[in-house]
């Protein structure tokens, strides 16, 4: 038999995993590998954070996908992998054989790495990733704000740092929030219009835009780049995010940050044996396809290639949209859409949001998909 390891339970394997009860793999031995029992949709936090929704509304279970799937679900973390040998370490020590890996776990915040930029970050600071962390977390701060005013400093001038930001505000009436941005403007990847549409929602809900490096964080301060000292209760750091340090050493081919470098195939560039969707892998041919909205389209494709290679077919090429459409939640029933150069705001923006994000919730917990 040959065997099928999943690392992590991202979007993309989410769908695979829907599709095994209804089409099994024959002759194909599988094993999840994930730490958590249910994923928690990132696409869905800034609602949840701003009181839209609850976390049950904002999550798909996993285990349900695993009833009469043959799927063995090992529920551990990777610490460790070399693919010239397909052999995965997890983080009890136990090693696994591997015929072929997918890879889907999702882009981390390196603590270490952000502790050497911003001393104090790990002792204080809120961390968004990993996100189910930060689901479970985010309520005591709620409750925190019951009883006094709280000064919250989002740390991240991109879409998750806006969201984020506008999220708190919203969902904290009686606290201040402030976004520092760093050096670059605010969601700086993002056209003018949108840009200036965001600075404007930004204004409009009194978020104060710093541009400057945090480069320290302390139980009360938050230390900027400029000398400056700016108070804070509640620094949530939303800085982007990094590839996994287990990547290091794999002896797989990554992109110049790290990432997991993969083909139009969604396959390694080195190994042929591995594959790849989501946060997690850089495309060598479209280095902008590292986002959530392609790893979530990412899924099926990803299912599809993994059959054939088991099966001993040749897989076939994805390419990801050269536009796609972002949807930024700005805290209340209000948000922001674009797609390319063209963008539009308002409540009905906000209602194409919803409907969309439950609708994938609700797509994954339902019957099993073919």
């Amino acid at each position: 038999m040959k065997h099928l390891v999943m690392l992590g339970a991202g979007h993309a394997h989410v769908h695979m995993l829907s599709t095994l009860a209804a089409q099994a793999l024959a002759g194909v031995q599988i094993t999840l590998v994930a730490p958590y029992p249910r994923q928690l949709y990132s696409g869905m936090v800034p609602g949840f954070v701003a009181g839209n929704y609850t976390l049950d509304q904002c999550v798909i279970n996993v285990a349900p996908f695993l009833v009469n799937s043959g799927v063995q679900w090992l529920q551990r973390s990777a610490v460790g992998l070399d693919a010239d040998t397909r052999t995965l370490t997890l983080d009890d020590g136990s090693t696994l054989h591997f015929d072929v890996l997918s890879v889907n776990t999702g882009a981390v915040q390196n603590r270490q790495k952000i502790e050497g930029m911003m001393p104090g970050a790990k002792e204080y600071a809120l961390f968004v990733r990993p996100i189910e962390t930060f689901g479970a977390l985010w309520p005591h701060v709620v409750d925190l704000a019951q009883s006094r005013s709280l000064r919250v400093a989002v740390i991240g001038g991109g879409a998750a740092g806006v969201e984020l930001s506008c999220a708190v505000a919203h969902r904290l009436k009686t606290s201040s929030v402030t976004l520092v941005a760093g050096d670059a403007p605010v969601v700086a990847n993002y056209p003018q219009g949108v840009q200036a549409r965001i600075v404007r929602a930004l204004r409009q809900r009194r978020i104060p835009v710093i541009q400057e490096r945090a480069i320290g964080i302390s139980a009360s301060e938050v230390s900027l780049g400029n000398g400056g000292q700016l108070a804070c209760d509640v620094p949530i750091m939303a800085i982007g995010a990094q590839a996994p340090a287990w990547l290091q050493g794999s002896r797989l081919a990554l992109d110049a940050e790290g990432f997991l470098a993969v083909d139009e195939f969604q396959r390694s560039t080195s190994h042929p044996t591995v594959f790849g969707a989501g946060d997690v892998t850089s495309r060598v041919d479209r280095p902008a396809a590292r986002s959530g909205v392609y790893a979530v389209r990412a899924g099926v494709p990803l299912a599809a290639n993994l059959r054939a290679v088991l099966a001993g077919v040749e897989p076939r090429p994805y390419q990801p949209q050269a536009k796609t459409l972002n949807l930024l939640a700005c805290g209340e029933q209000y948000a922001i859409a674009s797609w390319g150069n063209w963008s539009a705001e308002g409540r009905w923006v906000w209602w194409l949001k919803d409907r969309i994000d439950r609708g994938f919730i609700e797509k994954y917990s339902g019957p099993a998909q073919a």
